[in-house]
């Protein structure tokens, strides 16, 4: 029985397929060579699965969980073979993910209830964080919701010139005071036009430097601030993007900007042009924060809405 329920398009699941490829293959690979000559999943197969886990950017803590998870199967079922290894590893990891007591998203949607609903983006430059903005902002307008974009990153010209390229290409307003202004005006003013123009969706760019982190949670509090002025429970979400293919340093990424923020959603990209995707299993595991958002490939329907069960099935489909 598959994992997944239908709620993807076929176009959309072939996407996500193509986009792990790479970390699947890589795995596999690695888990061959880890059981080869063996019959049943013995200690030895076990420290070489915790192994694979582990060098397949899956994180430690995560490992961890999993490898004790098998350790109990096995103790149940003194001759497990290692031919049914990837069915047990498969239902493991996707039971590990349910736990996670957050929920998919069905869809591009936001709160009726909230208007605009305000989105602060925050992540270390280079990670696609402005391109994961103008790839949301599409979804969007796709949607039929009207959008402004606030380009608060100002300490590099070339984000605010980005962002507005995407304005563009979208055809969406951007709000911008242009490089080494104040953020948090840059803030207030996309917030104050979201406000009088009857934006649905809010959509504000932070700097993307992971600078001292007193430094950057005042920054980051200051910008909350000025928003508050206009919208008392803003922002909605504070979105978290990292790069996938960065393994490991995501993950570090998520605990230093976890500790400098109240992040409540994460956005993971560049996740076809890696082996390292294991990593969402592990990030999504170990901050029990909602991953929404995987980004597949450069087209704008690859950023796709991350369904756990769909991503267990693509990371475990046969060739």
């Amino acid at each position: 029985m598959a994992l997944f329920g239908g709620l993807f398009s076929k176009e959309k699941k072939e996407s996500l397929d193509k986009g792990l490829e790479k970390t699947k293959d890589s795995f596999f690979n690695k888990l061959g060579k880890a059981v080869v000559g063996k019959s049943k999943v013995d200690e030895q197969v076990l420290d070489e699965l915790e192994e694979v886990l582990i060098t397949s950017d899956v994180g430690v803590k995560t490992t961890i969980k999993i490898i004790e998870r098998i350790e109990e199967r096995v103790a149940r079922d003194k001759y497990l073979g290692v031919d049914e290894l990837n069915k047990i590893l498969k239902e493991e990891i996707a039971g590990l993910l349910s736990e996670n007591n957050t929920k998919d998203l069905e869809g591009f949607v936001v709160p009726a209830d909230k208007k605009p609903y305000v989105i602060m983006v925050v992540g270390v430059n280079g990670v696609g964080k402005t391109t994961t903005i103008g790839k949301l902002a599409a979804q969007y307008k796709r949607q039929g919701l009207n959008v402004v974009l606030g380009a608060a990153d100002t300490f590099r010209a070339a984000a605010v010139d980005q962002i507005k390229l995407w304005g563009e290409r979208v055809d969406v307003p951007v709000i911008a005071r242009g490089m080494n202004t104040d953020p948090s005006a840059v803030a207030f003013d996309t917030v104050k036009y979201g406000v009088e123009n009857g934006a649905d969706v809010v959509i504000i760019d932070t700097a993307g430097r992971l600078h001292n982190k007193v430094n950057l949670m005042n920054e980051l509090t200051k910008i909350k601030r000025v928003m508050q002025k206009f919208i008392e429970e803003a922002p909605h979400d504070v979105m978290l993007v990292l790069d996938g293919s960065t393994g490991q340093n995501a993950a570090i990424q998520a605990r230093e900007f976890t500790k400098a923020t109240d992040v409540t959603s994460l956005a993971i990209t560049k996740l076809d042009g890696t082996a390292k995707g294991g990593v969402v299993i592990g990030i999504s595991d170990e901050f029990k924060i909602p991953v929404k958002y995987i980004g597949v490939g450069e087209k704008v329907d690859d950023l796709q809405v991350f369904n756990k069960m769909e991503f267990v099935d693509s990371f475990f489909k046969s060739n």
